[in-house]
C-alpha cells in the first residue's frame, strides 16, 4: 500500500513538474511541444507536415510574393497575370500555415495545462479514436471548403486585386507589365469627368430601377394575392395556375418576345394598340425614357407571379378567427388589411423580399437582353438603360477596362451587401429569431 501511494505521489511531483509555458516556447517548431507533452505519435505527425510544407511549397509561396509585389520585372517574359494568381493562392497557402501554426502552440499548451492537472496520457488507440471523433465533421467539410476557396474566394481576391492595377486594353499582359495604381480608379470614378457622369448616372438609374420595378411587382403580387384569397372568389386554383404561368416560362424567352412586341418599327405594342389610339408611335428602343419604361414593366410581369405564390401561402396560413374577432369589433376592410393581413405577410416574407431587391439591383438578363442597356447616351460610356452590373460585363468584354470593371465590381458588392445586412437586421424576423 505504501508502495502505491509512493508512485503515485511521483506522478502527481512529475505532472507538476510539467511546464506548459515551456511546451508553448517549444511547439514553435511544430510537434516539438506536443514530443515534450509525451505525445509522440502526434508530436511526429505535425513535424513531418510542417517540414514537408516547407519542402514542397517554399519556392511557389516566395516566388508568388515577389510577384504579388512587384506583377514582373520583364515584359513578355512575366505575365502580370499569372504573378498576381501565384501570389493570391500563396496567400491562401499562408492562412492555412498560419492556422495550423497556431492551432499547434494551442494543442500544446493546452495538453500541458492537462498533463500538469494530472491527466493521463491516452493510448495509442484511445487517442486515435478520440482525433477521429472530434475531426470526422472536419474531414466532411474539407471538400467543399476548398472548392470554396478556389471558385469563390480566389476569383473574389483576384477581382479585388485588378482593381488596384492598371489593367486595361492599352496595358495588357503579356506585352506590358501591370502595375499597382492604389485607389487612383476609385478616384477616376468620381473626379473624371467622363466616368463621374457616367457612374452616378447609372448608379441613380440602378437605384431608381430596383426601388420602383421590385415595389411594383410586390405591390401587384400582393394586390392579386388578397384578391384572390377573398371568399366570395370562385375558381382558386384555376385563377392561381394562370397567374403563376408566367414563372413557368424561362425569363429569357418571355424577354425575347417581349423585345419583339416593344419593337419601334414592327411591334405589336406600337401598331396595334398606340398607333391607331394616339396616331403616333413610341419610340421603346430608341429614347431611354420609354425603354425604361418598358423595361419596368416587364421586370414587373416576371417578378410578381415568385412572391404571389409566396403571399397566397402565408395568406392561407392566417386565421381566420383573427378576421372574425376584428369583424366583431367593428374593423373596416383596410383596418383588417393594415392590422393583420399586411403584418403577416411581411414578417413570413421580409427576407425573401428583401433578396428580390437585391436580386434585381443586380438584374443582368432583362437589361442585357432587352435591348444590350441602350440606347447610346452622348457623353457617357455606358448606354441609357445600364445598370451597374451591365455597366461592368461591358468594360470588362467590350471594352477591356478589367481595372475600372473590378473597382465598380468593388463598389456593387459593397452597396448590396451593406442593404441586405441592414435590412436583415430591422426585420421582426430576424430580431425575434430564437424567442420561440
Amino acid at each position: 500500500m505504501s508502495s502505491k501511494n509512493a508512485q503515485q505521489n511521483q506522478t502527481s511531483k512529475k505532472s507538476n513538474s510539467h511546464n506548459p509555458t515551456l511546451a508553448t516556447l517549444l511547439s514553435i517548431v511544430p510537434g516539438i511541444g506536443q514530443l515534450y507533452n509525451r505525445r509522440y505519435i502526434k508530436g511526429s505527425i505535425l513535424f513531418i507536415l510542417f517540414a514537408a510544407f516547407i519542402i514542397a511549397f517554399y519556392d511557389f509561396v516566395t516566388h508568388g510574393y515577389w510577384g504579388l509585389v512587384t506583377l514582373g520585372e520583364t515584359p513578355r517574359i512575366d505575365d502580370s497575370r499569372v504573378l498576381l494568381s501565384r501570389g493570391i493562392i500563396s496567400l491562401i497557402l499562408t492562412v492555412f500555415a498560419l492556422t495550423f501554426y497556431v492551432g499547434n502552440i494551442i494543442d500544446a499548451r493546452k495538453d500541458a495545462k492537462r498533463i500538469q492537472e494530472g491527466w493521463t496520457i491516452p493510448s495509442m488507440r484511445e487517442a486515435f479514436r478520440d482525433a477521429w471523433d472530434r475531426s470526422f465533421p472536419y474531414l466532411l467539410i474539407t471538400p467543399g471548403l476548398f472548392l470554396l476557396i478556389f471558385v469563390v474566394i480566389f476569383p473574389l481576391l483576384y477581382m479585388v486585386f485588378i482593381a488596384f492595377t492598371n489593367y486595361s486594353l492599352y496595358n495588357a499582359p503579356p506585352k506590358n507589365l501591370l502595375s499597382w495604381v492604389g485607389f487612383d480608379n476609385f478616384k477616376a470614378l468620381v473626379t473624371l469627368d467622363l466616368w463621374r457622369k457616367t457612374f452616378f448616372t447609372v448608379l441613380s438609374w440602378t437605384v431608381i430601377w430596383t426601388a420602383v420595378a421590385t415595389t411594383l411587382q410586390i405591390g401587384l403580387a400582393m394586390f392579386l394575392a388578397v384578391l384572390v384569397n377573398d371568399p366570395r372568389v370562385k375558381f382558386k386554383r384555376l385563377i392561381r395556375t394562370v397567374l403563376i404561368l408566367p414563372w413557368a416560362v424561362p425569363a429569357f424567352v418571355t424577354i425575347i418576345i417581349f423585345t419583339a412586341l416593344f419593337n419601334d418599327n414592327f411591334g405589336a405594342i406600337n401598331r396595334e394598340i398606340i398607333i391607331p389610339l394616339f396616331g403616333t408611335a413610341i419610340p421603346w428602343l430608341t429614347d431611354p425614357f420609354w425603354t425604361k419604361t418598358a423595361l419596368i414593366a416587364i421586370q414587373t410581369w416576371l417578378g410578381f407571379p415568385f412572391v404571389f405564390a409566396l403571399f397566397t401561402g402565408v395568406l392561407q396560413s392566417i386565421s381566420s378567427d383573427w378576421y372574425e374577432a376584428a369583424d366583431i369589433d367593428g374593423a373596416n376592410r383596410w383596418q383588417k388589411f393594415s392590422n393583420i393581413t399586411f403584418p403577416h405577410l411581411m414578417f413570413a416574407t421580409a427576407p425573401l423580399l428583401i433578396m428580390q431587391y437585391a436580386g434585381n439591383f443586380n438584374n443582368f438578363n432583362i437589361i442585357y437582353l432587352f435591348n444590350q442597356g441602350g440606347p447610346a447616351v452622348r457623353g457617357q460610356n455606358a448606354g441609357g438603360t445600364d445598370i451597374l452590373i451591365s455597366w461592368v460585363y461591358k468594360l470588362t468584354f467590350e471594352t477591356s477596362n478589367f481595372n475600372m470593371a473590378a473597382a465598380i465590381s468593388i463598389i456593387l458588392g459593397l452597396i448590396v451587401a451593406t442593404f441586405a445586412f441592414f435590412q436583415f437586421r430591422k426585420t421582426k424576423s430576424f430580431k425575434e429569431e430564437g424567442n420561440y
